[in-house]
């Protein structure tokens, strides 16, 4: 299969209270969204990565200076993360992907095994939509499953108004079939915007891919430290430098 890895980094930072976008944040010394395309070199030699308005610039003189090569694309408007994936359609890359390996932008932890494992498992059980998940006490967004254990939906406890609770969650990381998603993305579904945003999301095509009897798949393969973010500085709990 035609494998092509998406990276939405439009965060602009302001909740972090960062003067740039916040996949700029150094990490141990290195830029997020530099561990991320270190992660994910050997699948894409030329990464997709969409920029909010403010931060493309910024994202782009990094990449300039690190000499690396990607296609950066721009998110006119924060309309959420489901309109960021719908964004990949102008990248160069578009046509050719088959597969979209998607990665959100403030994940600096994300091991090279466990991707190595999601895209595996992606492609020996013929699914049309995998991702990670992790068994954790303080649960953002709620992977909900049947009786047989298949998932049946992901819910965003923010945008519905749900308290965070102690279950399975996803972390941010997804390999699904391009044309199958961006079509869900443009349709209008219920669940589309976020009741509390009103942004377009992302998890909400979940559900309606299990509906209409496509292959889901959640892996719970995450270690504890991928599940770390950056929303606030606190999140990562170390220093800039």
């Amino acid at each position: 299969m035609t494998l092509k890895v998406l990276i939405p980094a439009a965060g602009r930072g302001t909740r972090a209270g960062l003067p740039y976008p916040k996949t700029l944040f150094p990490v141990h010394g290195k830029p997020i969204l530099a561990r991320i395309l270190d992660v994910v070199a050997g699948y894409d030699s030329m990464p997709t990565v969409v920029a909010s308005a403010e931060g493309s610039e910024a994202i782009s003189d990094y990449l300039s200076r690190e000499g690396r090569a990607i296609d950066l694309i721009m998110q006119e408007r924060p309309l959420g993360m489901g309109d960021a994936v719908l964004s990949f359609n102008k990248s160069s890359s578009y046509m050719a992907a088959e597969h979209i390996l998607l990665l959100w932008g403030d994940l600096p932890f994300i091991m090279p095994g466990t991707i190595e494992s999601l895209v595996k498992a992606h492609t020996s059980g013929c699914y049309d939509f995998t991702f990670v998940t992790k068994q954790t006490k303080c649960a953002y967004t709620r992977v909900e499953r049947d009786a047989q254990n298949r998932v049946i939906a992901v819910r965003e406890t923010r945008e519905e108004g749900l308290s965070l609770y102690q279950g399975e969650r996803d972390v941010g990381l997804f390999v699904f079939r391009k044309r199958l998603v961006m079509d869900l993305l443009r349709e209008e579904l219920p669940g589309k915007r976020g009741g509390s945003t009103g942004e377009h999301g992302f998890l909400y095509i979940i559900r309606h891919l299990v509906a209409r009897g496509f292959r889901v798949e959640g892996l719970p393969i995450a270690e504890e430290i991928e599940l770390r973010s950056l929303n606030h500085l606190s999140d990562l709990e170390m220093d800039a430098s």
